[in-house]
């Protein structure tokens, strides 16, 4: 028993990291999604921006997700283009995932975790950059 339960331990708290990490995942996946969706909603590049911030730390939140680091790039670039013509705004979300609490020594402390989501502009909605 001493000789398998070290081993048994560690697969548990692998598995654990595992299941953190694709719960994780899709909580990040959600939150790039939130983020340019409210974002394709608003009529400007700065507004847009604003927006996208907040509902990322909104749905993160909701999703019960603690980043020991969050980034949230906003490319509000297509906002110039005039109105008739597709446009579009995209979201990246980094977000580094905590495993301290649960990892033995010798294992990763947290992950880097991304997200991009790509919302399409209303083409006869006024925008300004």
């Amino acid at each position: 028993m001493v000789i398998i339960a070290p081993a048994v331990i560690a697969v548990f708290v692998t598995v654990m990291i595992f299941g953190r990490t694709v719960i994780a995942n899709q909580s990040i996946e959600a939150v790039a999604f939130d983020a340019a969706r409210t974002a394709s909603l608003a009529r400007d590049g700065d507004a847009a921006e604003s927006a996208a911030r907040r509902a990322a730390l909104d749905t993160l939140a909701a999703q019960g997700l603690n980043c020991r680091r969050i980034e949230v790039r906003v490319d509000t670039a297509q906002f110039a283009r005039p109105v008739g013509e597709p446009a579009t705004v995209t979201v990246t979300v980094e977000c580094d995932v905590d495993f301290r609490d649960i990892a033995l020594p010798g294992m990763p402390g947290s992950t880097t975790l991304s997200a991009t989501f790509t919302s399409p502009l209303d083409r006869y909605r006024t925008r300004s950059s």
